[in-house]
């Protein structure tokens, strides 16, 4: 399988334009529903019910039997994602019970290729790291970033970009392009993502550069970053990409004001199945991604979710990641 893929520069990835395009339209009538659109493919309606309708795929007898014989045996892939995520990775469809969004559609397509049945548990992040490491989860699909640093304990396997989003209150007038635009801002960050990462990053380098440092803000939860948002608390809110457009979109309150590469300057940040390493699982992970994705089933999925701007053309089995100083 090869691992090589092209990767757009940080020029590409550093810039106003969001991944997406949202038309805020929510139908209640019609089961729950929001309109996306991806930028090269027109208007897509999410379907936001409990009733999914997941794009499937057949199992591949080949690739199946690349999974460790442990997992097999058992015959279900238990499968993490965070609890924290939000539309449209990983959130509640309109019963506020079924786990719906474009990272739980592509761990089922996984497992269809596997022949395992998708067993998804929905923890806190730091959670998810904790039961990969115990081996109570065998793949996390939670918009997890490859980085360097977490190379060292977890194998990955690519299956999208990853683009950051600077949100901010509709209006404010601010543009975010590189460290200088945030220095002296106050941002609210997730706790141990990579987003914070490149923040604490940009924060050292404004203080290197004479400017004043990020002062960085954390919240429980969405709800909370949003409400200092727009009370002013806070002047910007550093994220997934994808969520801050859909969010900026459905509420009409706020606006992506900058994106960034989730690897840093020089790279383009990669999302991946994640799973503890030498697990065994991470070669039969890549090749049931490269099936879907050369049976066009992934394309669907992506489609599906107005995520098409993010998708790759390959799966990579432990790619460069951000490094662990962002330079």
């Amino acid at each position: 399988m090869s691992t090589s893929t092209t990767r757009r520069t940080a020029a590409a990835a550093l810039g106003l334009a969001t991944a997406l395009v949202l038309a805020a339209c929510s139908n209640p009538d019609d089961g729950g529903t929001t309109e996306v659109a991806a930028t090269s493919d027109g208007k897509t309606k999410i379907n936001t019910s409990p009733d999914q309708n997941r794009v499937t795929t057949g199992k591949v007898d080949s690739i199946a039997a690349e999974v460790p014989e442990r997992i097999r045996k058992r015959g279900t892939l238990e499968i993490v994602d965070s609890s924290g995520s939000a539309a449209p990775l990983t959130f509640f469809a309109t019963d506020n019970k079924t786990v719906i969004g474009v990272e739980p559609d592509l761990a089922h397509l996984v497992a269809d290729v596997l022949g395992l049945k998708p067993h998804i548990n929905t923890v806190s992040w730091e959670n998810i790291f904790v039961g990969l490491d115990s081996a109570k989860y065998d793949v996390g699909f939670s918009n997890i970033t490859v980085t360097e640093e977490r190379k060292e304990k977890y194998d990955f396997a690519t299956y999208r970009e990853d683009n950051l989003g600077f949100e901010a209150k509709k209006g404010s007038g601010l543009k975010v392009t590189g460290p200088a635009d945030v220095a002296g801002r106050t941002v609210a960050v997730g706790s141990g993502t990579n987003q914070e990462k490149l923040l604490i990053e940009w924060s050292k380098e404004n203080e290197k550069a004479g400017r004043k440092p990020v002062h960085i803000k954390y919240y429980q939860n969405d709800s909370d970053t949003y409400l200092a948002l727009q009370s002013g608390r806070i002047d910007l809110y550093l994220g997934p990409n994808p969520t801050a457009a859909y969010h900026a979109a459905t509420t009409g309150k706020t606006e992506v004001v900058g994106t960034y590469s989730g690897a840093g300057a020089t790279l383009q940040g990669l999302i991946a199945a994640t799973t503890k390493k030498d697990s065994g699982l991470v070669k039969p992970l890549a090749d049931a991604l490269d099936h879907v994705i050369e049976k066009g089933t992934y394309a669907k999925v992506l489609k599906r979710w107005g995520l098409s701007d993010e998708a790759v053309t390959k799966s990579q089995i432990n790619p460069p990641g951000l490094p662990r100083t962002n330079k």
